[in-house]
């Protein structure tokens, strides 16, 4: 960030709230100003966030102001916790496995960067079983090259015949499958609540403020310029809505990070933004998704991994005793309405159950216990995430659009944007590919191993 808050803010005219200092308590409303919003609590966010704390460096004197808003703060509707809390090497874009491999580095030594002092050790609860990838004989060309590409980038998978297959998961039917990929390494799952928490807690005692509310409407240097099209424009107010009211408080900010996951689109046809500036628009939509979890005692034991059928299917062990959790994603055509997140049963009946009942004979008298639903920040471009600066608006960065991965992706991503803000290029990982430019261009980066 080239300059602070101090050098480039117009002056608060909103009765002088300061900023509430480092070990408090989250405060209901948002203060005055921030160096930093941050919209959108969920683990991106708060990565996003807590690398900002971590890398300010000399700023540490004054201390970088840091506001988090989240709208939704019982996270009843967050994609974070409603997910199926998977982490995996077996990508096909060289950007997306080499976020995998930070994260799983970052995750290993979790208590080293996320520990806050004289509390409890975290514990994700992971279980490193492994994603197995099965491909049909249409498709074993394409995984086997994918395949090289996460050994060029250090992930250690290996290919499997059928006959490997059926002796190493004699369970399964592998009729139909020509070749499978399985992860020997920094794979498997974990509790995606803990990951979300341990970011929070650890901002929160680096000195980051958050508050609950649903940031609206900007206030922008384009506000006050000629009725002209201006080339670009900064923001400069941020509005926040508190909860369930239509009273709102401006926070003057010097970078605003968008950070609202499937709600990030949205959040850029907000009042006040220049719509000339805002194009092409953000191809980001909540698209809904359903968790199923049921009971088979006679199903596949601890050495279950993370099975992805053929068919798109998918499911993992849920603790031990004979319990899972798994689902698919619909066919582009029968997208379910996401305005709300209600469970439709009849899919798992009807869509599900027969492709897990075929891949594992086990599962045809299983018992079904719950589900639910959750939204994937869903790029329709190209399903990767987008990361980076905005082209036309100077001071609004993005980190979101990740389309199902975002929470194993969250560490190094949080990390990636935090550079940006704060050193004004990437360090860790070279993820300028990501950007903003490729949407502009037409020109998707495309990711075919989206579950």
């Amino acid at each position: 960030m080239a300059q602070t808050l101090r050098d480039q803010l117009p002056a608060s005219g909103s009765g002088g709230r300061g900023w509430v200092p480092p070990g408090t308590h989250p405060d209901p409303r948002p203060p005055d100003e921030a160096d930093v919003v941050v919209v959108g609590g969920g683990v991106v966010g708060w990565s996003v966030a807590y690398w900002l704390k971590v890398l300010e460096g000399w700023r540490r004197r004054h201390g970088m102001k840091v506001l988090v808003v989240e709208r939704d703060p019982m996270y009843s509707r967050a994609s974070t916790v409603l997910s199926a809390g998977g982490i995996r090497q077996q990508f096909s874009l060289r950007e997306n496995i080499q976020m995998s491999r930070f994260s799983a580095s970052f995750l290993r030594d979790i208590n080293k960067y996320l520990g806050v002092p004289n509390e409890p050790p975290i514990d994700i609860q992971f279980q490193p079983s492994g994603y197995l990838f099965l491909a049909s004989p249409q498709n074993a060309a394409a995984l086997e090259a994918t395949v090289k590409v996460q050994r060029d980038e250090g992930a250690q998978v290996t290919l499997l015949s059928p006959t490997q297959l059926k002796e190493k998961f004699p369970w399964m039917n592998t009729e139909d499958v020509a070749v499978a990929s399985y992860g020997l390494e920094d794979e498997g799952w974990f509790d995606p609540w803990t990951l979300l928490n341990a970011f929070r807690r650890k901002a929160i005692s680096l000195g980051v403020q958050s508050c609950s509310g649903e940031v609206r409407a900007f206030v922008t240097s384009a506000n006050h310029m000629l009725p002209s099209a201006p080339p670009s424009a900064r923001i400069r107010y941020a509005h926040v809505y508190m909860p369930d009211s239509l009273e709102y408080q401006p926070v003057a900010c010097a970078i605003v990070v968008n950070a609202a996951g499937a709600w990030a689109g949205k959040l850029l046809e907000a009042e006040g933004l220049p719509r000339g500036l805002c194009q092409p628009p953000l191809p980001i939509q909540p698209r809904k998704r359903y968790v199923f979890t049921w009971h088979c005692p006679n199903g596949p034991g601890l050495s279950c991994p993370f099975v992805i059928d053929t068919s798109g299917a998918y499911f993992r062990r849920d603790g031990s005793a004979g319990n899972y959790l798994g689902g698919m994603s619909p066919p582009k055509e029968e997208e379910p309405d996401a305005s709300d997140l209600s469970v439709d049963h009849g899919y798992f009946q009807e869509q599900v159950w027969p492709r897990l009942a075929r891949r594992v004979p086990a599962f045809e008298s299983l018992r079904v216990r719950g589900s639910w639903a959750g939204y994937y920040d869903y790029n329709t471009f190209d399903q990767n995430g987008v990361l980076g600066p905005h082209p036309r608006l100077e001071n609004l960065f993005l980190a979101a659009g990740f389309s199902g991965h975002g929470l194993q992706h969250a560490p190094a991503a949080g990390r990636a944007v935090a550079e940006l803000v704060v050193k004004g290029r990437y360090e860790t990982l070279d993820l300028r590919r990501l950007g903003w430019d490729r949407l502009v261009a037409g020109e998707p980066l495309q990711e075919h191993g989206v579950v």
